[in-house]
């Protein structure tokens, strides 16, 4: 079943039915990056990855089954699970496990439409933030050079098997361990910073390391889904504006070492108030973006179903301990129940509304700027009043939202 390897007009069938997937998509290819997925292969740096049986991740190998089947899911124009809770697909036990991805190989049109914004050109040195499985590395290794990449993920498991599959396909880019928010080479600079994770605020170290006239491209996002990716270019003063792409993204977070997940705690009953919006408006990428401007630092959400199978959600802030649920019912609005200092529901509504009197703004909209001090996010409706809202937290922390008009 493995000779499909083997089969080199096969693989480059398979390549080109993946560039010309992303070509008919929302990503015009210019044929340097046309030529980077037709020459960098996809398969050797996910022998392994996890597909959904329910709520189980089984890892699927080549040989476990039909293999044109497996060739044709490597190639298709999906993200690949690479990881759960920590473990790696390859490491996996054939019946697979329950949890999170905690690391995958990004959906390759996404990886194109990021590629193609920061513009790379031969002998440019490029930082990437998230090694994972190595691929989107080998493809940057294609555009400008090998010697001339850096890449880093925080897990030595990662970045030993990225290491060794670039070098398996002839690539030898330096691949650290480490932070990708703040570990670096001494006193290197580059011309380009990608992350291939998100982040909730852009890491100072970012804006140091990049040199004057740099692109970096970077996902925002904080606990929801629908992230911006920011485009930014660095300025003779130090600061860095630039623009969100359309695509939306779900990038899995950039963390650091010390960071650990917050628990969110079970609301108890308690007086409750009606809502006009249902909770189910935070899964709705056209507007999550939006919210997640007007959410706090730190802010976490779970979600799933109440009593009567009925979508519930609940948001808690650990700066204050504040927490509140949101509840469907069955038949009336939503309930909002709140233990703690504040009512977290009530800013996301009110964003709903600004975000409905402004016409549902799509993100390619918006602007960003980011100083050693402040970063802001813009957006200048057609009547010339401008929003702006301060991503803020320290580090790598997303700001809350905050709408500032300006006439």
């Amino acid at each position: 079943m493995t000779n499909i390897l083997g089969d080199e007009q096969r693989l480059l069938a398979a390549r080109v039915s993946l560039t010309q997937q992303i070509d008919r998509g929302s990503v015009v290819l210019s044929s340097r990056l046309a030529g980077a997925f037709l020459n960098v292969p996809r398969h050797p740096f996910v022998p392994v990855f996890y597909r959904r049986d329910g709520e189980r991740f089984i890892p699927w190998r080549i040989t476990d089954s039909d293999a044109d089947a497996w060739l044709n899911s490597v190639y298709a124009d999906d993200s690949l699970i690479t990881e759960v809770d920590g473990v790696h697909a390859e490491d996996a036990a054939p019946e697979g496990l329950t949890g999170i991805p905690t690391s995958s190989s990004t959906a390759p049109s996404l990886m194109a439409d990021m590629l193609d914004a920061l513009d790379v050109n031969e002998g440019d040195e490029v930082y990437e933030a998230g090694t994972g499985t190595g691929y989107n590395a080998g493809v940057l290794s294609f555009l400008v050079g090998d010697k001339h990449v850096t890449t880093i993920d925080r897990s030595e498991p990662l970045t030993a098997k990225a290491h060794a599959r670039l070098n398996a396909i002839g690539l030898a880019p330096l691949v650290i361990r480490g932070d990708g928010a703040r570990d670096f080479p001494a006193d290197a600079r580059y011309d380009r910073i990608i992350a291939t994770a998100s982040v909730r605020r852009i890491p100072p170290e970012w804006l140091t390391r990049l040199r004057p006239g740099g692109i970096m491209v970077v996902p925002l996002k904080g606990t929801l889904a629908g992230g911006m990716v920011a485009r930014l270019t660095k300025l003779p003063d130090g600061s860095a504006t630039g623009y969100i792409l359309h695509t939306p993204a779900a990038f899995m977070p950039l963390l650091s070492d010390s960071e650990a997940p917050a628990q969110v705690p079970v609301v108890p009953d308690g007086p409750c108030a009606d809502s006009g919006l249902s909770a189910r408006v935070l899964d709705d990428w056209s507007f999550s973006f939006f919210a997640q401007l007007h959410m706090p630092p730190g802010l976490v959400r779970s979600y799933g179903r109440n009593a009567d199978g009925l979508h519930v959600t609940t948001l808690y802030d650990p700066a204050d301990g504040s927490a509140t649920r949101i509840d469907d019912m069955p038949e009336g609005p939503p309930l909002v129940t709140s233990t703690g200092a504040r009512d977290l529901w009530q800013p996301i509504e009110t964003a709903h509304q600004l975000w409905q009197r402004l016409n549902r703004p799509r993100r390619e909209w918006f602007t960003i700027e980011a100083t050693a001090k402040e970063q802001t996010v813009r957006y200048t409706a057609p009547g010339g009043q401008v929003h702006r809202w301060r991503l803020r937290g320290p580090g790598v922390e997303v700001g809350a939202g905050r709408e500032d008009g300006e006439g």
